[in-house]
């Protein structure tokens, strides 16, 4: 096997040399710090170019995705970043998802691949220099070898499409020089990238590396993943996080045949939500499913409620309501820009609305599950993750491994939405399979998993806004009270605030007098990550609002907007960076041009607009909708996205119409309701996801083509698509909604 991968032999360059989580892209590091390697990464014929690049003598290449990818496509887009700075054939790559990168370092993780994270809106903007830097190195150390062999300067050779090429037309293919380049000692500078005239992949469309395998069923998920000698757990929670078990019986369950163990679980009050048992837990061991749900449907328990067994979000509504209508001073002054008091007394015209959102679920297709093996000096496990680096975190705890002695397994996720960020169901598979000393996949049903969720928190909005005799919005005041899904997970009490409202966000900068306060609510239900947050229920009310500010002024709301934006500048944002009001401005008037607006006061539908900035990306949405009677129909929805240099645009497109019909779903009918402290919901029939009647039949978007780094997509086109699908309702219907789910409030009104 001389030349071929060999872990203990294999070196690399450093990135960052020394940092801990550095990105290791090329070839020279000590043993300690090997990566994992798939095991379809490795084989006689394959040489490596990095942690990332496997190369065969036959010229084909295999592409290490580092990032799990939750139906986001960053296993796809992340590979054509290395494949176009290597000048791989992309015909010839197969894309290989990488587990969790992990290395020892005298008992602390060294990271080989940087931060892995999924589904969160920052892969592209996180990997853009490392990934091509990676593909450099790789390509650079080819050319090295080809340059040996051909007995000419490396500087007179170019490669393209998996060969070197010589000024007199000799070729050498990339599986000819893989061996030799391996031997090459990489430079001590990280060689150039290529720049962007040079791009053959980037900025192209290309579909879903995996996507034969999931239409046809033959993708594998972590449901589909088995150790041969693996038995089954299924649970039952209790209805209150912080509730205890009161009674037990376990005769019945334990008689099935195949039922092989009962055992309770506790979270652990010294950790933070996501990091231990969600609430507490019996669970059933069998050998198969379905004898685990037999034995789990034989149980005789009871659960003693806690101290949250009055809670409701009722409750919580009205006490946000009395917060926001009361002289309390905020939990935290967000923003305080001018004298928004001053500026009250002198405007001509004052609006007020109150906008109120419901609790959400994350309910991904894919419930919670996650199959492991331990024996004292290794773990295995398959996690549906979307930080593979947590995961770990919990395991190394539980089991006190050594940091590559762990060893984490990523497979395609059904879906994420931020609910894989925490990783309470990694520590229930792990203490269950500790209790039975037999490797064991852990399966949450779909009652568990919906009663049983890290919320997003419920909120309500109040805003009013002062207009001088000028018709220009010259104070702004945004109160929002909500229940932090940071609090609990070791952030400070000064900013909690961080997961609710950004500072940042519009319109701050574009109104001279802008005031933002948040207020706590006091809530025992889990909260967690979700998708869009903070911005979503944000935008929801402050893009209702400019909407409601344009009927007050009876003006063309998209005319409100341009003029709220102004003229094309740079509004500097809090903790650096700008908003480009032009990028801003231009995707809101694609929209506007692609819909017809300028018919919208002349048509029998209705049509409403939005338009919403975040992390350096710019979104609007323009939705066109009919009624009759109470039938409520979406007839068009039309998304353009600027999010500077686009990698895969079909990619792109596909996240921006997935995330636009995600967020019409939320709108239109999805809502968590708490009574006596416990979920009401548990099943679809509760939680309806919008059907295909519901939805439009296609969704228009529109990529604007640019030349900076990219942003990330992910949950991009989520915060304006409620806000223009109630503007848009207003105008067919006369009613403004100012209450999600959309559907129940407007048949309310009506």
């Amino acid at each position: 096997m001389s030349g071929t991968v060999r872990l203990s032999r294999r070196r690399f360059l450093q990135v960052m040399a020394g940092t801990a989580g550095a990105l290791i892209v090329g070839v020279r590091m000590a043993r300690g710090a090997d990566a994992p390697v798939p095991l379809d990464m490795l084989g006689d014929t394959l040489y490596g170019l990095g942690p990332y690049i496997r190369i065969d003598a036959d010229g084909s290449v295999l592409i290490g995705a580092r990032d799990p990818d939750t139906g986001t496509g960053v296993a796809t887009a992340l590979p054509r970043i290395l494949a176009d700075e290597l000048d791989a054939d992309w015909q010839h790559v197969r894309v290989v998802q990488l587990g969790l990168g992990v290395a020892n370092g005298n008992g602390e993780p060294r990271w080989i691949y940087g931060q892995q994270a999924g589904g969160t809106g920052n892969s592209m903007s996180r990997a853009w220099r490392d990934l091509r830097a990676a593909g450099a190195l790789a390509r650079w150390l080819l050319v090295q070898a080809a340059a040996q062999q051909l007995g000419i300067p490396a500087e007179r050779l170019r490669t393209e499409k998996g060969v070197v090429i010589s000024p007199d037309g000799r070729r050498l293919r990339y599986g000819e020089l893989a061996s030799a380049a391996t031997k090459i000692t990489p430079p001590q500078n990280p060689p150039a990238v290529k720049t962007p005239d040079r791009y053959t992949l980037i900025g192209q469309p290309a579909g879903d590396v995996d996507a034969r395998g999931i239409v046809t069923g033959q993708t594998p998920y972590s449901f589909d993943q088995h150790f041969g000698d693996a038995v089954v757990a299924v649970l039952s929670h209790c209805p209150w996080p912080d509730g205890q078990l009161a009674e037990l019986d376990q005769s019945d369950a334990l008689a099935i045949k195949g039922v092989l163990k009962v055992v309770e679980l506790k979270p652990d009050p010294k950790l933070p939500p996501g990091q231990t048992v969600i609430a507490p837990a019996v669970a059933v061991i069998a050998e198969t499913t379905w004898l685990a749900l037999q034995g789990r449907r034989a149980l005789k328990l009871s659960w003693k409620p806690g101290a949250s067994n009055s809670e409701s979000t009722a409750a919580l509504e009205q006490q946000a309501t009395s917060l926001l209508d009361s002289d309390s001073a905020p939990t935290t002054r967000v923003r305080d820009d001018g004298d928004t008091d001053k500026a009250a007394h002198k405007g001509a015209r004052r609006v007020d609305a109150t906008y109120y959102q419901p609790w959400l679920a994350h309910a991904t297709s894919e419930p919670m599950n996650c199959l492991v093996r331990l024996d004292k000096n290794s773990a295995t496990l398959y996690v549906p993750t979307q930080a593979p680096q947590q995961a770990w975190t919990v395991v190394q705890r539980l089991t006190g491994l050594l940091p590559d002695q762990i060893d984490i397994r990523v497979p395609r996720i059904g879906g994420g939405y931020g609910r894989r960020l925490d990783h309470d169901y990694v520590a229930e598979a792990v203490l269950l399979a500790q209790a039975i000393d037999k490797p064991l996949h852990l399966f949450w049903t779909r009652d568990e998993d919906l009663a049983h969720d890290y919320y997003r928190s419920g909120c309500v909005h109040k805003l009013n806004a002062v207009i001088d005799r000028k018709r220009q919005i010259i104070a702004w005041n945004q109160r929002l009270a909500s229940a932090s899904a940071l609090t609990g997970r070791g952030v400070s009490s000064d900013r909690l605030w961080t997961s609710e409202v950004d500072v940042n966000q519009l319109p701050a900068g574009f109104v001279p007098n802008y005031r933002s306060d948040w207020f706590s609510l006091a809530s025992s239900t889990p909260r967690g990550p979700h998708r869009g947050m903070p911005h979503i229920t944000n935008a929801f009310a402050v893009d209702s609002f400019v909407d409601e500010i344009a009927f007050a002024l009876k003006e063309d709301p998209l005319h409100t907007r341009l003029r709220l934006i102004g003229e094309p500048r740079l509004v500097p944002l809090q903790g650096g960076g700008a908003i480009d009001t032009a990028r801003l401005a231009n995707v809101l008037q694609l929209v506007a041009d692609r819909i017809n607006w300028k018919d919208w006061l002349h048509t029998v539908n209705g049509l409403g607009i939005a338009c919403w900035y975040m992390d350096g990306a710019y979104v609007a949405h323009a939705v066109e909708v009919s009624m009759r009677g109470e039938q409520l129909t979406i007839q068009r929805a039309v998304c353009a996205v600027d999010v500077g240099r686009v990698i895969n645009p079909m990619g792109l497109e596909g996240q921006v119409a997935g995330a636009t019909l995600d967020a019409l779903s939320n709108a239109l009918n999805l809502a968590i309701t708490v009574k006596d402290g416990q979920v009401q919901q548990n099943n679809w029939k509760d939680y309806p996801l919008a059907s295909m009647a519901q939805l439009p039949n296609t969704v228009e978007v529109i990529t604007v083509p640019g030349e900076g780094d990219p942003a990330g997509a992910s949950f991009l086109a989520m915060p304006s698509v409620a806000p223009a699908l109630a503007n848009a309702v207003f105008r067919v219907s006369a009613v403004r909604v100012r209450r999600l789910p959309l559907m129940k409030e407007l048949l309310r009104l009506l």
